[in-house]
């Protein structure tokens, strides 16, 4: 139920034994409510003057409010802890995600590391608040009421100690039948959340496919199998609570019968056996309670053994070998016999590509031919699992150099827009932007209309919960954002214009053919026509670069790959 690596987390020994003290404290102030409320209700029974009674009233009232704080305290105290190991995570996780995210991302699914980070990790939270809380109150209080009960009669002890275990192994056997139910839940609600995120992210294309309708039945359906799962879980999970009431119920009323035959007989006292009959549930309760939060903890568990996962993870190694100010006219990077590939399946094979200067390449091929891919690895995205990379003459294992990544600009096909002014989506990578900076960026990049027809112009709050902009214009605020930094003279597109219009992406070229000038360019398109914006094309299939050379020198060839590709292609263009 504890993950051991949850006790490596930093400061949790110091946090354990606040809890174990606190929890003692709380364990010693439920034995003296017992204890004080049986002696005035015995007090009453016999008849004693108020005044007789009065300091065991107020000492049940003292230890009762202390029990209270001691509650209180423990759950701000584990609060506190539990929003910092989280925010910890947090950090932790999206500094891994930035080193080896589109490995993972490529293997989980986006969907999973939304998931992850933002409900996971609320899970985690109510994981750590529940959990450590519920797991030390069952391993004291239980004890000290225990073996106060034996001190009073050993016979009610040792029968409350036997029985015990006997419970427990009952929730076991049905907890890990909740647990099998809730793993399952939970495997269905990451697969739900990488139907979803991806359907959002593919949604213009399955719209232009006539798709949008059937695959919103299949969303519907994982829904519903979410569903059902969920009350299979539910069903469980009642079931376990139920039967752990009725033994622990049981249980207390079997305690409370030998109690009454022991009176009757005259072999014990009242106040003795009233003491034990009021401690009884409170010696049961920790585990109730933890029977009702187990339940709850289990996607907190699932959780955090993803992130923990993800975590321990390795780290790239050699990320700080290259040594590279800036790409200039004469640097050169080569990839000789480059392989990549996972599960025993290879994306990319034998890859041999020389690249020096400002070169503008297109990477063409139809979809599913490795132009991403082959992206990812020359943006230091992804790493190989074999071949030869060189910079500058500098040998390197793979192009996830800190130094490499400075260097270049990426634009996918769909440009994120944060909720922000249209301003501080700008200048988002160059903060230190100057406003006249940014007016010539959204004048070279097209957005002088867009700015002149928002009511508070790059002020107006644009993204979630704002203006929506269109794809032409979110991939224009993405230019503004290249334009600002000059620092970076290699460029990288992933298919910019696949989902937009013709007309909007003729207009979206002309801005963009001037930016690509005296800058190293990867283009990747399926989209022939920015052919003429280029100076060399590697055209890829399977996987495989079946062809590489100056575009016009491969179209004048009638046998070459290139325009076998564009007679496949046609009026997919």
């Amino acid at each position: 139920m504890i993950d051991k690596r949850l006790f490596q987390l930093n400061g949790i020994i110091k946090t354990l034994i606040g809890l174990v003290l606190m929890t003692g404290l709380q364990g010693l102030s439920i034995l003296a409510q017992g204890i004080f409320l049986a002696r005035a209700i015995v007090g009453f029974w016999e008849g004693q003057a108020l005044s007789g009674i009065g300091i065991d009233m107020v000492s049940f009232a003292v230890a009762f409010l202390m029990r209270q704080l001691l509650i209180v305290l423990k759950n701000q105290y584990m609060s506190h802890f539990a929003d910092r190991a989280v925010e910890t995570y947090r950090v932790q996780l999206l500094s891994k995600y930035i080193e080896i995210g589109p490995s993972v991302i490529a293997k989980t699914g986006t969907g999973t590391a939304v998931t992850t980070l933002g409900a996971g990790l609320d899970n985690v939270k109510n994981y750590f608040q529940l959990l450590l809380i519920k797991v030390f109150d069952l391993s004291i209080i239980p004890w000290l009421i225990l073996i106060y009960i034996f001190y009073l009669k050993w016979e009610q002890g040792l029968f409350l100690l036997l029985i015990f275990p006997v419970v427990i192994i009952f929730f076991i056997i049905l907890g890990l039948a909740a647990q099998s139910k809730a793993d399952a839940e939970f495997a269905n609600f990451k697969n739900l959340n990488n139907r979803f995120v991806d359907a959002l992210r593919g949604l213009p294309t399955l719209k232009q496919l006539g798709l949008a309708d059937s695959y919103s039945d299949e969303i519907y359906n994982i829904s519903e199998d979410y569903r059902k799962t969920t009350m299979r879980t539910l069903r469980v999970a009642i079931t376990s609570t139920f039967a752990l009431d009725f033994f622990t119920t049981l249980s207390i009323a079997v305690v409370a019968v030998f109690l009454g035959f022991d009176l009757l007989d005259g072999k014990m006292a009242l106040l003795p056996a009233l003491s034990i009959l009021i401690l009884a549930p409170e010696y049961f309760l920790p585990l109730r309670n933890f029977s009702d939060d187990y339940h709850a903890t289990l996607n907190g568990k699932n959780a955090l053994t993803d992130v923990m996962d993800i975590l321990g993870k390795p780290s790239v190694k050699n990320r700080h070998k290259l040594l590279l100010d800036q790409w200039r006219a004469d640097s050169e990077l080569e990839l000789a016999q480059v392989n990549y590939g996972y599960e025993d399946k290879l994306v990319l094979k034998n890859i041999d590509i020389h690249i020096k200067g400002y070169q503008k390449i297109a990477i063409v091929g139809e979809s599913g031919s490795g132009k991403s891919t082959l992206l990812n690895i020359l943006g230091g995205f992804l790493q190989p699992n074999t071949g030869e990379i060189k910079l500058n003459g500098q040998d390197l294992p793979h192009l996830m150099q800190s130094d490499w990544q400075k260097q270049f600009f990426y634009m996918p096909q769909q440009p994120y827009i944060f909720h922000d002014t249209l301003r501080g989506n700008i200048k988002f990578y160059a903060q230190h932007a100057t406003d006249k900076d940014i007016q010539l960026a959204v004048v070279q990049a097209g957005l002088t209309q867009l700015v002149s027809e928002l009511p508070n112009g790059l002020d107006t709050i644009i993204g979630e919960g704002g203006r929506q902009l269109s794809g032409g214009q979110a991939q224009r605020v993405s230019l503004a954002r290249m334009l600002l930094d000059d620092q970076r003279q290699v460029l990288l597109f992933d298919e910019p214009t696949a989902h937009l219009d013709i007309e909007t992406e003729y207009d979206l070229k002309q801005t963009m053919a001037p930016i690509l000038d005296s800058h190293l360019v990867f283009f990747a398109t399926h989209r022939l026509h920015w052919l003429d914006q280029m100076d060399y094309v590697i055209v890829l299939r399977n996987g495989e670069i079946v062809e590489q050379g100056l575009p016009q020198h491969l179209l004048d060839k009638p046998d070459s790959q290139l325009n076998i590709l564009r007679h496949e292609l046609g009026g997919r263009q």
